[in-house]
This record gives C-alpha cells, sequence and structure tokens, in this order.
C-alpha cells in the first residue's frame, strides 16, 4: 500500500483513480498523519435467479399492498 499526501492526490486524482481501479490500495495523508483510503470498491454479490425469487418472495411476506396502494405510488412516482 502506498501513501502520498494529500496536494500530490489532488494533483494526481485521475492516475489515482485509475491505480485504485486496477486493485491498488493508495492511503492519503495530511503532514504525514494517514486520513483516508483509496482503493477499488467491494466486490459486489450477485445473485442466481433462484435466489433472486426468494429474496422477494421473503420480502413480501407478512405484507399486504392493495392495487390502490399500487397506483398511488405510481402516481406519486409520475408528479
Amino acid at each position: 500500500m502506498q501513501e502520498i499526501g494529500a496536494y500530490d492526490a489532488k494533483t494526481h486524482l485521475s492516475e489515482l483513480l485509475d491505480r485504485a481501479a486496477a486493485g491498488e490500495t493508495i492511503t492519503i495523508t495530511r503532514h504525514g498523519v494517514p486520513v483516508a483510503v483509496l482503493g477499488p470498491p467491494p466486490a459486489a454479490r450477485t445473485m442466481t435467479v433462484q435466489e433472486a425469487i426468494a429474496a422477494v418472495q421473503e420480502f413480501r411476506k407478512g405484507r399486504h399492498v392493495t392495487q390502490a396502494e399500487i397506483r398511488e405510488w405510481i402516481e406519486e412516482g409520475r408528479d
């Protein structure tokens, strides 16, 4: 893990973002004190179709939504 000062990070942000996208982690310091860590985002977890269906079914348990409520939400979304 490389350390870089805040001023240099500001000056070379585009390069640092490219390095983070490539998997590198960089510590940004201010007066030698670490203040931030720049790195790749956590890996997104993907679901299988079956897992997604099960998650939706679990979410819907105990929720009773009427068609009127759904129409109301749709209208709210159009505003």
